[in-house]
């Protein structure tokens, strides 16, 4: 993490950036905040580098309309993204746009910090990203095909629920698996998992919850 670095938070809950900016600040980490996307996008020639926190769910251009407007400049900065509960699809939609990390909430306080420094020292070398590549590749090779098909589900932005009623099972014997793949993968957390299926290239990313398909 550069000392220049910024953390810009948008976020349409003037409460949510005023907790999010002090809480960063006592930090020691440099914030600027923003009440949309729009006032941030307005803003985008005069930022300085560091990373974004955004709320997915705003009036006007929403979280992931966000991203897609990054995608189209030249801005190289990480966002991670805050999520509502039950907002799983949309926090993989964001992924898919670029997002390197989402949060649901309520989330602790040092997990956004965590995530933040991770996002603000993200350096990685293309070597780094083959390896990294490689070894989440040789990890999907250890599930077995229920496992996959649960794998599939849960990066389609599924319900356990949804994944069960697809697949034919219970939404007991979906979690079992679910918990099997997080310890095969060696997954930290939802999105960790998520992340890990995107950069081995293995799922089509431009699918959508509604086509994907069960193998």
């Amino acid at each position: 993490m550069q000392s220049a670095d910024v953390v810009h938070v948008i976020d349409d809950d003037e409460a949510m950036r005023k907790s999010l900016a002090l809480l960063l600040r006592v930090a020691k980490i440099e914030v600027q905040t923003y009440e949309s996307a729009m006032s941030f996008l307005n803003a985008l020639s005069k930022i300085r580098p560091g990373c974004i926190v955004t709320d997915v769910r705003m009036p006007g251009l929403s979280g992931i309309d966000l991203l897609k407007r990054l995608q189209q400049t030249k801005l190289n900065m990480p966002v991670i993204v805050i999520t509502g509960h039950g907002d799983v699809s949309l926090a993989v939609e964001a992924m898919k746009c670029g997002a390197v990390d989402f949060l649901e909430k309520p989330f602790d306080d040092e997990v956004l910090l965590a995530a933040i420094r991770s996002a603000l020292n993200a350096r990685a070398t293309e070597a780094a990203q083959n390896a990294n590549r490689a070894g989440i590749q040789e990890k999907l090779g250890t599930l077995s095909n229920r496992e996959k098909d649960v794998l599939d589900g849960l990066v389609a932005g599924k319900s356990n629920k949804i994944i069960a009623f697809d697949l034919g099972i219970s939404a007991r014997t979906v979690e079992i698996y679910r918990a099997n793949v997080m310890t095969k993968m060696g997954a930290s957390s939802l999105s960790d998992l998520v992340r890990m299926a995107l950069i081995a290239g293995v799922f089509d990313m431009d699918r959508s919850p509604d086509t994907a398909k069960s193998r």
